[in-house]
């Protein structure tokens, strides 16, 4: 799952424009790093925070429709 997908999936943002916006403006973090790039791939086990919200990317989302 990418990483503008799972902000959706999680519901901290609405649309993809937002998600665009909170990512490219320093707002989301995965495994601690800042992460600019909406397009990365996650895979189970990363940590993605954003503001005071965090979620652990679990097994079942990697596997797709």
């Amino acid at each position: 799952m990418r990483l503008d997908q799972f902000l959706k999936w999680m519901g901290w943002v609405a649309t993809g424009g937002e998600a665009k916006l909170r990512i490219q403006g320093g707002d989301v973090f995965v495994n601690g790093d800042l992460e600019q790039r909406r397009g990365r791939q996650l895979k189970a086990g990363d940590c993605v925070q954003m503001g005071v919200d965090s979620a652990e990317v679990s097994d079942s989302l990697q596997a797709g429709p």
